[in-house]
């Protein structure tokens, strides 16, 4: 399949910025890392679009949306390796999907690790959950996540479900990270080709956010919970990710659970592309998520 000139620019700038090389360092350089953090858009955004900033316990919450008040909330959680974030192309890709879709936005900045550990970071997500829910009818709260992002919103759901809380109306998941052991035979095959993560890297901060190194606590590694009564879910799974071997078992997890699901493979697709700035395939991505937000907004 042939892939377009922004796809190999992009790969080339991946290269450039030494990403690779990041998640090939174990320990992993945390600090390093949240460098390119970027706390508040420096892209317009905020002049742009109706914004404001509060806190929930120690989560910021960033609300933006236009001038109207949509009666639908996407409420997302990025990603960072638990570490680091949120980054600038979080900025922009929110602000993408804000601007086509009948859609608030809140973007969340939960607290990191190696300060914080799973536990608590969970513990802010059920708090930012419950305050969304204060202010939005469950069937109108669509949760979205890259990476990690998408394995805390997993997990939240996960812990939704065996406390009997009301469940958002979908789940939208970037290239979620489901077992922080990478213990998955098929990852071996990938990582030589993958052109963002390396496994040392990745399990690395992995364990800077777990409890005692348990990397299989469900809360850290989702792919140890239950699907069972998941509400509406929709997957994009890169194939050049050392985490898409984990995807595809929590695609047949989901099928096993009867839950209403989509699968979108990015054909030799890195983590997080449809974040990507540039990329052809990122924005036939995009436009992809925005018709899932925009279904059934009326």
């Amino acid at each position: 399949m042939s892939r377009s000139l922004s796809y190999y620019l992009v790969l080339g700038m991946l290269k450039i910025k030494g990403i690779k090389k990041q998640f090939s360092e174990n320990p992993i350089n945390y600090r390093q890392i949240r460098e390119k953090d970027v706390y508040r858009p420096t892209n317009g955004l905020l002049r742009k679009f109706n914004t404001t900033t509060f806190k929930i316990d120690e989560s910021s919450i960033t609300v933006i949306r236009k001038t109207s008040r949509p009666e639908r909330l996407l409420l997302y959680v990025h990603g960072g390796a638990f570490v680091a974030g949120p980054g600038q192309h979080h900025w922009d890709f929110l602000e993408t999907l804000t601007n086509a879709a009948n859609v608030c936005s809140w973007l969340c900045n939960y607290p990191k690790a190696p300060e914080h550990r799973i536990n608590l970071i969970s513990e802010n997500l059920d708090e930012v959950y419950s305050f969304a829910l204060s202010h939005y009818a469950a069937e109108n709260i669509v949760l979205m996540g890259d990476s990690v992002g998408g394995t805390l919103i997993i997990a939240l759901v996960q812990r939704l479900i065996k406390n009997q809380q009301p469940l958002p109306s979908k789940l939208i998941l970037l290239s979620p990270v489901l077992d922080a052991s990478f213990s998955n035979p098929a990852i071996a095959a990938i990582e030589p080709l993958d052109p963002m993560l390396s496994v040392a890297g990745a399990k690395s901060a992995k364990q800077l956010c777990a409890i005692a190194g348990d990397l299989r606590d469900p809360r850290i590694s989702p792919l140890y919970g239950s699907c069972k009564g998941f509400p509406e879910t929709h997957l994009f799974a890169g194939e050049l990710d050392i985490t898409y071997p984990d995807q595809q078992v929590f695609a047949e997890r989901l099928q096993e659970a009867n839950v209403n699901f989509s699968l979108v493979i990015g054909k030799g697709m890195p983590h997080i592309w449809p974040l990507l700035p540039v990329m052809k395939e990122a924005k036939q991505a995009r436009n992809q998520l925005i018709a899932l937000l925009n279904a059934n907004s009326g």
